[in-house]
């Protein structure tokens, strides 16, 4: 199995009869999903489209999102999945870029895209997804009318399935070229490392526009059934779990630190569950000690970016709350079935163990390319080896622990300071529900560790009481010099703080945001 289009193929023969896929009032058979994923194929084979056709979707989630990965993987052409929170103008600019001819758009997005038709003039279709509309063409009209026979087409496993668009730190979103090996490789990996059966069912809740995607791949591979959540709504999640009796679910650190303070999450039985786990940022180790004693020791850890999805993970069995072993719940574990992991210096070169530096890595997963971008892939890919940005060091028993983002660093009077340390000291504290420590401009430092903090209901504490915690258990350079009370820290859509827009805050009105 190499493509994305064999997933619903190979389970529509293997295990037809058995539920793939649950969304609000639609519920599919592993046969009836792979007969819309046809008829999909058949509507854009009609249309003229063909291999190497590229199209974009601005939809929440749905599962007329997989039909799409699917049907189009079938048909090697590759989807451009939007963030439907970027700017229109965002929005124009990666479309445009990434070359789109086929737009589908889904419920509450409909007007805001077909409003940016003059600014495509490449788009050849304008579909929408959930209601019949003037100016687009209806998804369910369209499949209808078309036949639900397989494609007659062969697709290479290293033709793109995916041109997925990430914002990084600073310029322009880059498009990163993932192939159907690269997809599937991790896909394959991530099912056997979270032991996925038949009978799983994941309640589905990070954006499918993201490399979250995966939990649904990997389950619908092994013939399981994915319960879709449109948008990470607590009291649906819970009731989801609860109804479909699911047996795994994966989330950001933020969200499992909002259901700790959900006030009636013991009302829902949550027995079903397995496996939990959590991606997309580092685990406060404290908060994670709380959610293990609320939820049990289910939790499972998965670390990887867009360039490399599933490069390393930390099992079950080394999520402990005694003892010496506790010092693994800050770490992302050991490299996954489908990675080589290294630490290098800043010449490449590997480091001893214990020893920090740029975590880099290698495998079948790992992207292509950057879309039109050989300057940046030559910069990130060398030798075969991606090189991450993060900042990390892998012990003597080979676990990998997470130091921070290289372009997070504070510089501090000469020293280094990497925000995570200073966070998880600064989660310690019963009254911060979250944080972000970034640099702000110091007149006698150059910059200055600035947290800014976000308190938990009922909670009261001051600048210098968290200061004076920290001091406690921080080197002086360390610690916040200052510290701001926020009712919210900005997001990306899957929950992760965005340190990045805190830290624009402090540097407002600068020409440039180091000291």
């Amino acid at each position: 199995m190499y493509t994305l289009g064999d997933i619903p193929r190979k389970s529509a023969r293997i295990c037809p009869d058995f539920e793939a896929v649950v969304f609000e009032g639609t519920r599919l058979t592993h046969r009836e999903l792979n007969d819309r994923v046809n008829r999909l194929a058949s509507t854009l084979l009609g249309m003229g489209y063909q291999r190497g056709d590229r199209v974009a979707v601005l939809a929440a989630n749905t599962h007329k999102y997989l039909e799409i990965y699917f049907a189009t993987g079938k048909l090697g052409m590759s989807v451009t999945p939007l963030n439907f929170r970027l700017s229109d103008a965002e929005i124009s600019y990666i479309v445009k870029d990434s070359e789109a001819v086929c737009f589908l758009v889904g419920d509450e997005y409909e007007e805001r895209a077909l409003g940016l038709k003059t600014e495509l003039p490449d788009i050849r279709n304008w579909i929408s997804l959930d209601k019949e509309m003037d100016g687009a063409e209806y998804y369910e009209t369209l499949l209808e009318k078309a036949p639900a026979r397989e494609p007659d087409l062969e697709v290479d496993e290293e033709e793109i399935a995916i041109l997925m668009y990430t914002g990084g730190t600073t310029g322009l979103p880059k498009g990163v070229l993932m192939s159907h090996r690269n997809i599937m490789t991790a896909t394959i990996a991530a099912a056997l490392g979270c032991g996925f059966r038949y009978d799983d069912t994941t309640c589905f809740v990070l954006p499918l526009f993201h490399v979250s995607f995966w939990p649904a791949l990997a389950v619908l591979l092994v013939g399981g059934k994915v319960a879709i959540n449109r948008r990470p709504d607590l009291g649906e999640i819970l009731r989801l779990i609860q109804d479909e009796k699911c047996t795994h679910v994966n989330m950001v650190p933020t969200i499992y630190t909002w259901l700790l303070e959900y006030p009636d999450i013991d009302s829902f039985d949550l027995s079903s569950l397995r496996l939990i786990s959590y991606a997309g940022s580092p685990f406060p180790p404290e908060v994670l000690k709380r959610c293990i004693k609320k939820f049990g020791d289910r939790f499972m850890q998965a670390y990887g970016m867009t360039e490399a999805l599933g490069a390393s993970g930390l099992s079950p069995w080394d999520h402990v709350l005694e003892g010496e072993g506790t010092r693994l719940l800050a770490s992302a574990g050991k490299e996954s079935i489908c990675a080589d992991i290294r630490i290098v210096d800043e010449e490449g070169l590997p480091v001893p163990a214990g020893e920090v530096g740029e975590i880099a890595i290698r495998g079948k997963h790992v992207m292509k390319g950057y879309w039109k971008n050989e300057e940046q892939t030559s910069k990130t890919i060398r030798n075969g080896w991606l090189h991450s940005g993060d900042m990390g060091y892998i012990d003597e028993e080979g676990y990998l622990f997470l130091v921070d983002r290289k372009a997070d660093m504070i510089v501090t009077g000469g020293e280094n300071v990497y925000p995570k340390e200073t966070e998880d000291v600064l989660y310690e504290h019963p009254a911060v529900m979250e944080c972000a420590v970034v640099s702000a401009p110091d007149d006698r430092w150059g910059e200055r560790v600035q947290a800014a903090v976000v308190l938990r209901e009922g909670q009261q504490a001051t600048a210098e009481d968290l200061i004076e915690h920290c001091k406690g258990k921080l080197a002086g350079y360390k610690c916040p010099k200052a510290i701001e009370f926020w009712e919210a820290l900005p997001k990306t859509p899957i929950g992760k703080i965005l340190r990045k827009d805190v830290k624009k805050k402090f540097w407002e009105g600068r020409e440039k945001s180091i000291g």
